[in-house]
């Protein structure tokens, strides 16, 4: 056995790619689960082609898994990899030039033959030509060593290389120093009714360990020590884990039913089939046959009591925008949850995009606003879920709940809260009991602090009320085709949502203190925000931080805080949309970093373009 020098290091960032077939989401799971366990820090980034089965071995069939784990707090999933574990020559084409200079490969050199070298567009085999000379190569047989090292197995001979991502995974985890205890008994789990199947990737499991463990290919393991994170017990989350869970605490902490009324759309298709399973917490969904008919199920279940979802993407909001507008004029509340992703059209469906805010804003007939909360990682997703469904709740509105194909995907350790100090929504819900004005109900007669109407369930003797797409009367609720209501009624809407300003949290802003320079982002482009603003500060210059999460209306105070800078830095992943509503609504000179590319922000990207605004504004102070 050789014997192996341990290295112990304090971030890492490893990319597995691979064809759309080899389990490469999978391995980077269990890669980031016991990650996990062990108490590093964790941020991942899933890149995986949109279609269904690309064909093998192709460019654009590549599906990628980028985890970056630390001893200390990390913000992103890392710029580029340190690592990168290449299944074919395809995955090693589309990923090299991500590379940190001189950072490790780990090729599957089984994979490298004349057929795959074509449909990756290699005129030579890399691993021979000098090619790779900048990094260090490990070329590795894996294929051949899983089919070797279940020789004697029922499995088939394709069910024996398929196998061969659980051979990289035990590989990558000796290397790391990733226990694989508990990947067996996930798999045990997952294919207990297959014994054979589950017999056969523990047993490639721990030939990969056993490979790294005896092998002199590699003189050196790594460890990456825990994290000191705040006490507490901890979860690998995603984003639309989190969002479904926080969907379901806000249903109990309303004492209402929770509905979906869904049709599957990537990215957001996976809240759907967690919700599905919870029944168990007074949770019912219905899978629509479109869109239209997944938003008026919810939009129905909003009005027979139970606090509504209905959950999609871009192209879904759009085929939503009548059914939006319908629970606008009707003051009911909903939440619609936009997993945003790349557009136009069906655009990029498996990569992220923050493109749909003037959507949200303004994406429907007529005058229809409705408030926007905005999710900021993973984790904040739940929190994000439970502030939608206050505001919606308390007001009687629809509600946009903004997330991306990033926070959706992308995991992160999440502190379970304490379920008694969430906030308590009963007391918002106030179903309506009997009349409210000179012995009549009137579906419209207002709360005075929040403007919103009485929530009245159907069937309720003496509730008997008008509810459809047509004006309302102001009080009453009887069809009304007379301007000066129709123009009331428009305001009184505008005003309640509006009003809502008064009962979020103002803007806080991070690091003001002789900063003259503010970046401003919202979504999820906090955490490479955050990142970046670190590194520069780092580098003495003075620059302050603030994030959005209100983002209709804006926190009360975000014009005074917005006033008292100089200078006004605005990263979307778009082409200036939040920026464009700042400028209008406060008349600020604020200036963006737009990128739309399908890949979050990177650190080193935001740190050049603040580095650079500070130098401009310098040089004009200079001037």
């Amino acid at each position: 056995m050789a014997t192996k020098t341990v290295q112990r290091v304090s971030t890492v960032t490893i990319r597995f790619a691979g064809d759309s077939g080899d389990g490469m989401q999978l391995t980077g799971d269990r890669f980031t689960s016991v990650t996990a366990k062990v108490g590093n820090d964790l941020a991942t980034l899933p890149d995986f082609p949109a279609e269904i089965r690309a064909p093998a071995g192709s460019l654009p069939g590549v599906s990628g898994f980028q985890l970056h784990f630390a001893d200390h707090d990390i913000l992103t999933p890392g710029d580029a990899p340190d690592v990168l574990v290449a299944m074919n020559p395809a995955a090693l084409r589309t990923n090299l030039d991500d590379l940190v200079p001189g950072g490790t490969i780990v090729v599957n050199s089984d994979a490298f033959t004349r057929g795959n070298l074509k449909k990756a567009q290699y005129a030579t085999n890399p691993l021979d030509d000098g090619s790779l000379a900048g990094y260090r190569v490990f070329p590795v047989p894996i294929t051949t060593l899983t089919v070797g090292a279940l020789e004697g197995s029922e499995l088939s001979s394709k069910d024996k290389q398929r196998a061969k991502n659980m051979f990289a995974l035990g590989l990558m985890s000796f290397m790391y120093s990733r226990p694989i205890e508990a990947t067996e008994a996930w798999i045990a789990a997952k294919f207990g009714r297959r014994e054979e199947i589950a017999a056969g990737n523990i047993a490639a499991l721990r030939a990969g360990w056993a490979f790294g463990e005896t092998t002199e290919l590699f003189s050196h393991v790594y460890e990456v020590g825990p994290a000191a994170l705040p006490a507490g017990r901890y979860r690998q989350i995603t984003g639309n884990q989190a969002l479904t869970y926080g969907l379901v605490a806000a249903a109990q902490r309303a004492q209402l039913p929770l509905f979906l009324g869904s049709y599957p759309i990537t990215p957001a298709s996976d809240i759907l089939h967690e919700l599905s399973r919870l029944k168990h917490f007074g949770v019912r969904t219905f899978q629509a046959e479109d869109e239209i008919a997944g938003v008026g199920a919810a939009l129905g279940a909003a009005f027979a009591g139970s606090l509504a979802v209905t959950t999609t993407s871009g192209p879904g909001v759009a085929l939503k925008g009548e059914t939006i507008g319908l629970a606008v004029s009707v003051e009911l509340p909903l939440l619609v949850v936009n997993i945003q992703r790349g557009g136009p059209s069906t655009g990029l469906p498996t990569k992220t995009e923050q493109s749909d805010l003037l959507q949200a804003m303004y994406g429907r007939n007529g005058e229809a606003p409705v408030p926007i909360v905005a999710a900021s990682t993973p984790g904040d997703c739940f929190d994000a879920a439970i502030e939608a469904a206050r505001i919606a709740i308390r007001y009687r509105t629809p509600v946009m709940l903004l997330s991306d194909g990033y926070l959706a995907n992308g995991a992160e350790p999440w502190r379970l809260p304490d379920v008694e100090a969430l906030p308590d929504l009963a007391p918002h819900v106030g179903f309506a009991t009997g009349p409210n004005v000179d012995g009549e109900f009137w579906p419209f007669q207002r709360d005075p602090d929040t403007l919103a109407r009485p929530w009245a369930i159907p069937g309720t003797p003496g509730l008997e009320h008008r509810i459809g797409g047509l004006e309302k009367a102001d009080g009453r609720g009887n069809i009304s085709y007379d301007p000066d209501n129709h123009h009331r009624m428009t305001e009184l809407r505008a005003a309640k949502v509006a009003g809502i300003a008064r009962d979020i949290p103002p803007l806080t802003v991070d690091g003001a203190e002789g900063a003259r320079v503010l970046v401003l982002g919202w979504g999820s482009t906090y955490g490479p925000i955050r990142a970046a603003v670190r590194r520069v500060r780092e580098r003495g210059l003075r620059v302050a931080r603030a994030h959005l999460r209100h983002l209709n209306p804006f926190p009360a105070n975000t014009g005074e805080v917005l006033r008292g800078f100089d200078r006004i830095l605005v990263p979307e992943m778009n082409l200036g949309q939040l920026r464009l509503l700042l400028r209008a609504a406060y008349l600020v000179d604020a200036r963006g970093y737009n990128r739309v590319a399908g890949l979050p922000f990177t650190t080193t990207e935001l740190e050049e373009a603040i580095v650079a605004e500070v130098a401009q504004f310098q040089q004009r102070e200079a001037s």
